[in-house]
């Protein structure tokens, strides 16, 4: 079933970020604080921690990969990840912010990035790419609630 007070209240958030109507409203604070959020995602990837999907993303989450057909749920993301962990192991990254808006207890973050991740034979494949990443804020801290993004092809 689709929550469409949720994805109301996503575009209009969207837009508002884009239109640059909430600069006023950003504290740099919360904008090291979502970024520390989303470094903590791919750091818990590259050192296996098998836990980060319950502790980093939202109850609602949904989030749309490049590579699926269709947006995941928290526990969809939780399988592929789980899948993604028996095939290889992330072991290095590196981000690069490009922009992070923060209005009231939502931020939007752009970035892109690199990875190298070792598959099981020990071949190592490079990727860039970049990610859109809708967090809010919690009583633990940013969490995410939706993201999109990938590799570039």
């Amino acid at each position: 079933m689709i929550n469409t007070d949720y994805y109301k209240l996503l575009i209009a958030t969207v837009f508002l970020a884009m239109s640059g109507l909430s600069a006023a409203q950003e504290n740099p604070d919360d904008q090291a604080d979502v970024w520390s959020a989303i470094e903590d995602q791919w750091g818990a990837e590259e050192k296996g921690d098998k836990k980060w999907v319950e502790r980093l993303l939202s109850d609602d989450f949904s989030g749309w990969p490049k590579n699926s057909p269709a947006p995941r749920s928290k526990a969809s993301t939780r399988m592929w990840d789980r899948l993604r962990d028996d095939q290889g192991d992330t072991v290095a990254h590196e981000l690069y912010p490009l922009a992070i808006v923060v209005n009231g207890d939502v931020a939007i973050a752009h970035y892109s990035y690199s990875s190298a991740f070792k598959d099981k034979d020990d071949n190592i494949e490079i990727s860039n790419g970049r990610y859109t990443d809708v967090l809010i804020r919690t009583e633990d801290g940013w969490k995410f609630i939706a993201w999109h993004g990938g590799d570039d092809e």
